[in-house]
C-alpha cells in the first residue's frame, strides 16, 4: 500500500541561491527588467564622473550671463576705484598733470599733520555723543512699541521715515532750527527769559548739533532692528519672570538685553561705521562759511571730521594722492575700533 505524500506549508523564508536577495527581492547586483527585457544596472556616480567646473559655467551660462550686469558695474564703478586709490595714496598728483611716486611720504606727513589728528579726534567726540544715545533710545523705543497692541503699523512707518528723508535737507532744517540769531532753539530761550546758545560758533554746542542730527536720524532705524529681535523672544519668557516678580527695569536688564545681544552687536558694528563716515552733516552745516578756506568744520574747525577732510584735501586742494592716504589711514582706524567693538560685545556674551 503506497502512501501519498502530504504538502507541507509553502517555505516562507529566503531560497538559496546566488541571484535571491532578503525577503524573496533579487539581490543588488543582478539586473533589474521584466522578462524579455532587459534590466538596467544603477551604479554609484564617482567622483571622476562627476561635471568639472568649465562644464557647470556651460552649463548654467544663462543664469551667469544674467547676473553678469550688476558685477560688470561693481567691478568698473566701485572694485576699480578702490584699488586705485591704493596705487594713488603713493602718488602725487594734483588731477591733470603726471604723476610722481612719492612713497611712503604720504603717510610720514599724514603721521605729522596736526589738522588729520584733529579731524579724527572730532569724528571720534561725534560718534560717541551719538552712538550711545542713539542705540539706548532705539532700544528703549522698540521695547515700547513691542508692548503696545493698537496703532504697532503707524509707529514703525514713523519710526523709519527718518533714515529715507534726505540728509541735505535734513542737515538745513536743523541749521535753521539751530541757528546762532534766527534759530528756533534761540528763539523758545529768548521766550523763557534764557539767553541765547551759540550752536554753531561754539566748539562742543557745533559737534553736538552734528550728533542730535545722527541720533535723530538713525535712531528709528536701529528701533526697527530691535523691534524683529524683541518679536522672536517666546512671549512665556516675559510670563515666567512676572509670575516670578520680576518688574519692567529687571525685565528689561535681565531678559530683554541679554536676548538681544547679538543683534546689539550688529547694530553697534553699523553705527560705528555709519557713525564714523559723517560727512554731509557738517559738509552742509559748515561747507560753505568761508570762501577761502571752504569744508573747513566751522568755526575752529569744530565740525571738520575726517571724510570731510579728505574731501577739502582732494578735492579742494587738488592734492588727490594725500587724501587717497587720508582714506586708507582712516579705513584701517575704522576697522581697528570695529574689532574691539566687536571683542568687548563678544565678550560680555560669553560671561555667565
Amino acid at each position: 500500500m503506497s502512501s501519498t505524500p502530504v504538502a507541507g506549508p509553502a517555505p516562507t523564508g529566503p531560497t538559496s541561491g546566488p541571484d535571491v536577495g532578503l525577503v524573496g527581492r533579487p539581490a543588488p547586483d543582478r539586473p533589474r527588467g521584466g522578462p524579455g527585457r532587459p534590466g538596467r544596472r544603477i551604479r554609484p556616480v564617482s567622483a571622476g564622473t562627476r561635471p568639472g567646473p568649465r562644464r557647470r559655467v556651460v552649463r548654467h551660462w544663462p543664469q551667469y550671463l544674467a547676473i553678469s550686469p550688476y558685477y560688470l558695474i561693481f567691478s568698473v564703478f566701485m572694485l576699480f576705484p578702490v584699488l586705485y586709490t591704493v596705487y594713488l595714496a603713493f602718488q602725487k598728483w594734483d588731477g591733470i598733470g603726471d604723476m610722481h611716486f612719492v612713497g611712503f611720504q604720504q603717510f610720514r606727513y599724514l603721521w605729522d599733520d596736526p589738522v588729520f589728528w584733529l579731524s579724527v579726534r572730532n569724528t571720534l567726540v561725534i560718534w560717541v555723543l551719538s552712538t550711545v544715545p542713539m542705540l539706548f533710545m532705539a532700544l528703549v523705543l522698540a521695547v515700547l512699541v513691542n508692548s503696545t497692541k493698537r496703532f504697532t503699523a503707524f509707529y514703525r512707518v514713523a519710526l523709519f521715515i527718518p533714515s529715507i528723508t534726505s540728509l541735505v535737507a535734513i542737515a538745513i532744517l536743523f541749521g535753521a532750527i539751530f541757528s546762532n540769531n534766527f534759530g528756533l532753539i534761540n528763539a523758545i530761550l529768548k521766550s523763557l527769559h534764557v539767553s541765547a546758545v551759540p550752536w554753531m560758533s561754539n566748539e562742543w554746542t557745533i559737534k553736538l548739533v552734528i550728533a542730535a542730527l545722527m541720533t535723530w536720524q538713525w535712531t528709528g532705524y536701529n528701533a526697527i532692528i530691535y523691534l524683529a529681535g524683541l518679536q522672536a523672544i517666546p512671549s512665556e519668557v516675559y510670563e515666567a519672570a512676572r509670575m516670578d516678580g520680576a518688574g519692567p527695569a529687571r525685565i528689561f536688564f535681565s531678559i530683554t538685553v541679554p536676548l538681544l545681544r547679538p543683534i546689539i552687536l550688529f547694530t553697534v558694528v553699523v553705527s560705528t561705521v555709519t557713525g564714523l563716515q559723517s560727512f554731509t552733516e557738517p559738509q552742509v552745516l559748515f561747507g560753505s562759511d568761508a570762501a577761502t578756506n571752504p569744508n573747513s568744520g566751522g568755526p575752529g574747525q569744530a565740525g571738520l571730521t575726517t571724510l570731510l577732510y579728505f574731501y577739502h584735501q582732494a578735492f579742494d586742494n587738488n592734492d588727490f594722492g594725500y587724501g587717497a592716504a587720508i582714506v586708507w589711514a582712516f579705513f584701517l582706524l575704522i576697522l581697528l575700533i570695529v574689532l574691539v567693538n566687536w571683542r568687548l560685545v563678544q565678550r560680555k556674551e560669553r560671561r555667565p
